[in-house]
């Protein structure tokens, strides 16, 4: 049984938008490396915290990762007649949800706190603050790649067809 070109659409449509949302995570996380052993504190503080540095992560990439994960569970009840490409697509949404409650875990806590600097000395606590919010870019971007992975998992499911037994 072929897949209709509505369901193919909307995997198709998923996977875009799985990847543009994994793709601020991954920079995210190729960042992390130089900005926690080469940058100087003023200079990652300079660079993240003021100037507006990532206000478009919270206008485009907040609404991306919220469709990130309705789009293939959606994608999941669409398929549900091919069994191994459902369960694909909703363990797809699930590694997704993980990569929000992550966030919302590790990042959006240090966000909080970075609203308090002002200019001037380096506040206290500056580096568990810093290693909290890169680590858990670090651990966002891992739970994304996963799902990604299981969304193109999806998508060679769906493109093959139901197995038959």
């Amino acid at each position: 049984m072929q897949a209709s070109a509505f369901t193919l659409f909307w995997a198709w449509l998923t996977g875009l938008v799985a990847t543009l949302s994994f793709g601020p995570s991954f920079a995210h996380a190729l960042e992390a490396w130089p900005r926690l052993r080469i940058w100087s504190p003023d200079l990652w503080r300079e660079a993240t915290v003021f100037n507006g540095q990532f206000v478009l992560f919270l206008y485009v990439g907040a609404p991306l990762d919220v469709v990130a994960i309705l789009l293939p569970a959606l994608l999941a009840f669409l398929v549900r007649q091919n069994g191994t490409a459902a369960l694909a697509a909703g363990a797809a949404a699930a590694f997704y949800a993980l990569a929000l409650l992550l966030w919302f875990a590790l990042v959006s806590p240090a966000n909080h706190v970075f609203a308090t600097w002002t200019t001037g000395p380096i506040p206290a606590g500056f580096e568990a603050i810093r290693w909290r919010w890169e680590t858990g870019h670090m651990a966002v971007a891992s739970a994304k790649l996963i799902g990604l992975a299981l969304i193109l998992l999806t998508l060679i499911l769906i493109a093959r067809g139901p197995v038959q037994a």
